[in-house]
């Protein structure tokens, strides 16, 4: 009779492990899809892979930088720990659908502020005011001012509005040269085949931290655009935008945004600008 109850009890166990199997598959499913079906399994975060000092990922797979910093604080106020973080490549032109989907929770990718889109997104922030500016060699003295890059060799990314901005209107006769990546035109600034390189400033500060490149630039300290940077997610989350707007306030509150501009752009000795008032959902 023992061994007959054992064996039943050991039945009821094995469909009970099954049965927790099959919602645990469930739950996989319903954590992967950044939280947004109210589980705090994990959360899917958009940010920039190849941005130093900003976000950037590493060949063994670790990321850093200014928005991942931002990003791990305000995930870990919405009850995510580092480890339940899935850190997700969000290109400058996918980023609206990347939240559109619902392929990320949140994109914090230097994601400026601007009306075109605000009519796809909703915004949290901004959380850092960046203005486009010039890199160029730290014993270069004769580029003070976007005037100064007629008849210069000015390089930035293939399609870039902040090139193109200098070009029709602050520099009409600057040799516009166009690569794929900022790599090329740090390599050409270094070699001195080109004159100066334009983004905006907290970009070009990231590069310039860079072990690699410390003492070879500088940035000019110009702010020929303002760039307030964003958290962009679904558009009509309120409550979501609510909550990442106190997490950024808090951040701000404690401490913790002021230590991670030092550590990300303070070897490139860039003067940001203080934290920015929340303006998106108040």
């Amino acid at each position: 009779m023992k061994v007959f109850k054992a064996g039943a009890a050991a039945a009821v166990a094995a469909v009970l492990a099954l049965t927790a199997t099959a919602c645990g598959g469930s739950s996989d499913k319903a954590s992967s899809d950044g939280g947004a079906s109210g589980g705090k399994d994990k959360i899917v975060i958009g940010i920039k892979f190849d941005q130093p000092g900003l976000g950037l990922k590493s060949p063994d797979g670790k990321f850093s930088g200014f928005d991942v910093d931002v990003a791990t604080y305000v995930a870990k106020e919405l009850g995510y720990q580092p480890d339940q973080i899935e850190f997700k490549q969000a290109i400058s032109s996918e980023r609206e659908n990347l939240i559109a989907n619902g392929d990320v929770k949140l994109v914090v990718a230097t994601y400026t502020i601007n009306d075109k889109r605000k009519a796809k997104v909703d915004f949290a922030g901004p959380y850092f005011l960046a203005h486009q500016d010039l890199l160029v060699r730290t014993d270069d003295t004769s580029i003070t001012k976007a005037e100064d890059l007629n008849k210069k060799k000015l390089c930035s990314v293939t399609g870039s509005t902040s090139a193109q901005n200098i070009k029709t209107k602050l520099a009409p006769e600057a040799d516009l040269q166009q690569n794929p990546g900022y790599s090329e035109c740090l390599t050409g600034l270094e070699n001195k085949a080109l004159d100066a390189l334009t983004t905006d400033d907290s970009i070009l500060a990231g590069y310039a931290a860079q072990e690699k490149n410390k003492g070879k630039f500088k940035l000019v300290g110009l702010k020929l655009s303002d760039e307030p940077y964003g958290i962009g997610l679904k558009k009509g989350d309120t409550e979501l935008q609510t909550k990442v707007n106190a997490a950024l306030k808090k951040m701000v509150a404690d401490g913790s945004w002021q230590k991670a501009v030092e550590k990300n752009f303070g070897p490139a000795n860039y003067k940001a600008e203080p934290a920015p008032q929340i303006t998106e959902g108040s």
